[in-house]
């Protein structure tokens, strides 16, 4: 009987000793979660640059330089499967945005995104410009009303501000809606006045490729600077900067006869916009277009007007440009452009403007 007790006893503090061995194990599996495998799978850096070269004659002065425009990287956090954050920093320039975007709904009907980003005014403005077809990149009509820079009295802003925007899809994707209340001030800038301005935009997209959008802008700037067609408004006044847009664009489906830029349809979009500021107007439009040709080729050409002052004659600009693109790897693509500038009696002469310009980009 002491032996088959010692027996049991004997095989009792095996099992034991097994059990406490598989607890063991598997804290120890717990314990060795690949924190820096979790880490990255939830991290994604993506950047790009572009650089070339251009050459233009305005007045007759003919001017040439090398230029490096944009040097972009940026990381976005997905913290949750709701909850991201964004951080995109140009390194020839300044910190662009940070932002955290948080999906209120199951599916894509409404995200809230907070922080300093790409406002939705106009269809050109929110898209990246490695994906736009011009070396210069926004129309005339886009670059100003938008704020990327060339009204002095809004500055330098790259499209940019601060705010709190709603944005979703509905109907199964078919109508696209973007709400934002931002501060009109443009980034890294604390804002200048107690007013907040409000954009809107719809977009439908009835059938795969096409899409037709509204926009619009209704705010209070404060002025950083002076414009010369609009010599009523000076530095530090407040005034009222409204804007509105409506285009359309379609994309073919994708060209498939290059291993690079695996989507490469043909494509054309067109838009006209407006603006108010103060109590000058602005209004102008752009038609661009581009089309695959052979493997990784494509044509580029567009058509563009803009007058700065409505009410005053010779404030108006129309370019018209040809060009091609070639894709060289995936998003990286080599591009060379002829513009001919026909300006209005203030702005001086018509002139010609060459530019080639290479993007790296992963």
């Amino acid at each position: 009987m002491k032996r088959k007790t010692c027996k049991q006893l004997k095989m009792l503090a095996v099992a034991m000793a097994m059990g406490v061995c598989s607890v063991a194990n598997a804290q120890q599996k717990s314990n060795d979660i690949d924190w820096t495998k979790e880490f990255t799978s939830r991290i994604t850096l993506n950047g790009y640059a572009q650089g070339g070269w251009s050459y233009q004659d305005p007045n007759g002065k003919p001017q040439n330089a090398y230029n490096l425009k944009r040097t972009l990287l940026w990381a976005k956090a997905r913290i949750t499967d709701r909850w991201s954050f964004m951080f995109m920093h140009d390194f020839s320039s300044v910190v662009q945005e940070f932002y955290t975007d948080y999906r209120l709904s199951k599916g894509n009907e409404m995200t809230v995104r907070l922080g300093q980003f790409k406002h939705s005014y106009s269809m050109e403005n929110p898209m990246s410009p490695t994906q736009l077809e011009l070396v210069d990149v926004y129309s005339q009509a886009v670059l100003y009303l938008a704020g990327e820079g060339p009204d002095p009295l809004n500055g330098v802003n790259y499209g940019r501000d601060m705010g709190l925007e709603v944005y979703g899809d509905l109907a199964k994707g078919v109508l696209h809606y973007e709400l934002a209340l931002m501060s009109g001030q443009g980034i890294n800038r604390k804002d200048l006045n107690n007013q907040k301005d409000f954009i809107a935009k719809l977009e439908l997209r009835p059938v795969d490729g096409f899409r037709v959008v509204a926009s619009g802008y209704l705010g209070t700037g404060c002025a950083v600077g002076t414009a010369a067609w609009n010599p009523e408004i000076g530095v530090g006044d407040n005034y009222k900067r409204n804007r509105y847009s409506v285009g359309a664009e379609y994309k073919t489906s994708p060209y498939t006869g290059s291993k690079y830029k695996e989507a490469r349809p043909a494509s054309v979009r067109a838009e006209w916009l407006g603006g108010q500021d103060g109590e000058v107007g602005s209004r102008g439009g752009y038609v661009t277009t581009c089309i695959p040709v052979v493997d990784a080729l494509d044509i580029v050409a567009s058509g563009e007007t803009f007058d700065r002052n409505t009410k005053v004659d010779g404030w108006d600009q129309t370019n018209l440009t040809v060009g091609l693109q070639y894709w060289f790897y995936k998003k990286c693509r080599m591009q060379l452009q002829y513009t001919r500038c026909m300006c209005g009696d203030m702005l001086g002469k018509d002139y010609n403007w060459v530019q080639a310009q290479m993007q790296v980009a992963f």
